[in-house]
């Protein structure tokens, strides 16, 4: 069976499956496992923010807020580059090029995650709900950069550093240095890694007028700035255990993930991007996850 009918065939099955399975392959559009990338951020921020555990009445809405931010900000990323997913044979076959899901149904859950989200900030505090609106349109306006921007890699990071900037106002009602030293750790993290990633699109993206970093500069100069990215995140971490008096458990857990980067930089060269896939997955989903720990460690090792 060829590639047309094997759509075809794919979305007829999907108008006939009921509401259960849509959501699953909504969700799987959307990847929503990889939620997991900025949530350690948000729960550090979270953590910090409370000098301690927090309230479970914000954490419970800080969590439904960030959940449907990504869900919302993905889901639009997808209706906006179903007809570049289309034409490019690596992303042919995700959902809605695909006909796996519907755009119909697409909108409706951008839409509906997007009013959770609201919901969710109306539910932590004024600041919170009063900025939903521009938190919306940062997450958003991501999906339409690459058409004018190479600076859309950085774009991404500023939308995924709103999980720890969002957090911290739901604990304190207002936003502090540190918070934002932490979120621009989360932006060069996210700027390097998606750098990294869009090398493996470079010849499409400069044949379709794109603009990326690998586009624009080339591969080889492009995994160059995302090394200066993930360098600039380090120091941003290590400006963030200042600030905080962390001691030398995190110190050491800077050390590991200043391992993993290096490591994630060893997989992926301009003349071999085979292990793209390991490096952004494997590696990244990691990167959050000690940062958290080995904070919240130094901070009970000194109760």
């Amino acid at each position: 069976m060829n590639d047309s009918a094997t759509i075809d065939a794919r979305a007829a099955a999907g108008r006939r499956d009921g509401p259960l399975p849509k959501l699953r392959r909504l969700l799987d559009m959307i990847k929503f496992e990889h939620t997991i990338f900025a949530l350690p951020f948000a729960l550090l921020s979270l953590f910090l923010a409370s000098d301690g555990v927090p309230a479970p009445r914000v954490l419970l809405w800080v969590l439904v807020a960030m959940v449907a931010a990504r869900s919302t900000a993905m889901t639009m990323n997808r209706i906006a580059d179903r007809r570049i997913d289309a034409a490019n044979p690596r992303t042919a076959m995700r959902h809605l090029p695909a006909g796996l899901v519907g755009l119909r149904s697409a909108w409706v859950f951008a839409l509906c995650t997007a009013a959770l989200f609201v919901v969710a900030a109306s539910r932590l505090n004024r600041l919170a709900f009063a900025l939903s609106p521009v938190a919306l349109a940062v997450v958003w306006s991501y999906s339409w950069t690459k058409r004018f921007t190479w600076a859309s890699h950085v774009w991404l990071g500023v939308a995924l550093a709103l999980a720890p900037l969002g957090a911290w106002i739901a604990v304190r009602g207002r936003l502090d240095l540190l918070p934002l030293v932490l979120g621009a750790g989360v932006v060069f993290w996210v700027a390097g890694f998606d750098t990294i990633y869009a090398c493996q699109d470079a010849d499409f993206d400069r044949e379709r007028g794109l603009f990326s970093l690998p586009a624009r500069i080339g591969v080889r100069r492009a995994l160059a700035a995302a090394r200066v990215f993930h360098v600039l995140m380090l120091a941003a971490f290590a400006v963030l255990g200042i600030g905080f008096g962390f001691g030398w458990i995190y110190a050491i857990g800077l050390a590991c993930i200043g391992l993993l980067v290096v490591a994630q930089h060893a997989l992926v060269r301009a003349s071999d991007l085979r292990h793209i896939d390991v490096a952004f997955f494997n590696v990244n989903s990691i990167v959050g996850v000690l940062l958290l720990a080995f904070a919240l460690a130094d901070r009970l090792s000194r109760r």
